[in-house]
C-alpha cells in the first residue's frame, strides 16, 4: 500500500497566490471610458460602411417627402401657412426634425439585435472600465448620423429654393437637432434593455413614428388644427424643434425672446423651446438611469 503524500500549505495555494497577484481595479477613469467608447463608436461606423443602406434610406425618404408635399400644395394661397413664401418652406423644417427623429428612434435597434445574437453579453462580461460605454457610443454614432442625414436635407432644401439660414442659425439648428436626438435616442436605447425583443421594439417605433408626426406643427400650422389637437401638439417634443427652426429660415433677424409658437396656454419663445427639448433630454435620462444600472449590474 502506497504512503498517502499530503501537499505542503505553499503548494495548495499557489493559485490563489497568483491570482492575488493580479492587479484588479473597480473605478473607470476617464481616459479607459473614452477608449472603449472610440472602439465601440468605430464598430457601429464600420458595420455602417459595410451596410450604407440605412443611411442612404434615411435621407431618400424625407427628400421624397419634401418634394412630393411640396408638390401637392404648391398653389396654396401664399400666408396661408404663416409668414413662408410657399408650402415648401414651411414643410422644410418638419421634415428636418423628422429626419433626426426617425434615426433617433431607431436608435435601439442595433443593440437589441446585438442581445439577440448574443454579442451583449460578451461585452457584458468582458473587462470593460465602464459598461455606460456601450450607452455612450450608441448616442454618439446616432447623433452623427443624425447630423449628417439633417446636412444633407438642409442643403437640398437649399436648392430647391426654401432658403438657407445664416451661419448662427445653421448653428442654432444643429444644437436644436442635438438635443431633440439626445432624448429619442437615450428614450429608444431605454426601450431596448426594457423590451423583450426586436419585434416589440419595431412595434412601439411603428405606432410611435408616423403619429408623432401628425401631431406636431410639421405638416400644418396650430390654427388649422382642432383644439383637442393643437393641446397635443403642443405638448409633442416635436413641436419645440420644428417651430425654432421654421422662425429661423423665415426671419433673419431672431433672437431668444422671439415668439415661435403659441401654444393654446402662452407665447413659446426661441429660449423656452430650447428649455422644453433641455427639459426633455433631462427627464429621458434620469429615466432610464435605473433601468440601465439593473441591466448592467
Amino acid at each position: 500500500m502506497s504512503p498517502t503524500v499530503t501537499p505542503s500549505k505553499s503548494d495548495l495555494s499557489w493559485q490563489q497566490d497568483t491570482a492575488t497577484q493580479i492587479p484588479v481595479s473597480d473605478k473607470a477613469t476617464v481616459g479607459e471610458f473614452i477608449q472603449e467608447t472610440v472602439a465601440l463608436t468605430k464598430r457601429l461606423f464600420i458595420q455602417l460602411q459595410r451596410r450604407p443602406s440605412t443611411l442612404v434610406a434615411g435621407i431618400i425618404q424625407p427628400l421624397m417627402w419634401l418634394l412630393l408635399f411640396g408638390a401637392l400644395f404648391q398653389n396654396a394661397p401664399q400666408g396661408l401657412f404663416g409668414n413662408t413664401s410657399s408650402y415648401g418652406q414651411f414643410l422644410g423644417a418638419g421634415i428636418i426634425v423628422f429626419t433626426a427623429f426617425a434615426g433617433a428612434l431607431n436608435a435601439g435597434l442595433p443593440v437589441m439585435f446585438d442581445r439577440e445574437f448574443g454579442f451583449l453579453n460578451r461585452l457584458l462580461v468582458a473587462p470593460l472600465a465602464s459598461r455606460f460605454s456601450i450607452v455612450a457610443a450608441s448616442a454618439i454614432y446616432i447623433v452623427a448620423l443624425s447630423l449628417v442625414q439633417v446636412t444633407v436635407i438642409v442643403t437640398a432644401s437649399a436648392f430647391l429654393g426654401i432658403g438657407l439660414p445664416d451661419v448662427l442659425g445653421l448653428a442654432s439648428i444643429g444644437l436644436i437637432i442635438f438635443l431633440l436626438v439626445l432624448g429619442v435616442t437615450a428614450l429608444s436605447l431605454g426601450l431596448a434593455f426594457a423590451l423583450p425583443g426586436h419585434i416589440e421594439l419595431i412595434a412601439v417605433i411603428f405606432v410611435t413614428n408616423l403619429p408623432l408626426l401628425f401631431a406636431s406643427t410639421a405638416l400644418a400650422p396650430l390654427a388649422f388644427m382642432p383644439r383637442w389637437l393643437q393641446i397635443v401638439a403642443s405638448l409633442n417634443p416635436l413641436s419645440y424643434a420644428i417651430e425654432p427652426i421654421r422662425y429661423l429660415y423665415t426671419h433673419s433677424d431672431w433672437a431668444l425672446s422671439s415668439v415661435v409658437m403659441q401654444a393654446p396656454w402662452a407665447s413659446i419663445t426661441f429660449g423656452t423651446a430650447l428649455l422644453v427639448l433641455l427639459g426633455f433630454d433631462v427627464v429621458v435620462l434620469l429615466a432610464i438611469q435605473p433601468l440601465l444600472r439593473r441591466r448592467f449590474a
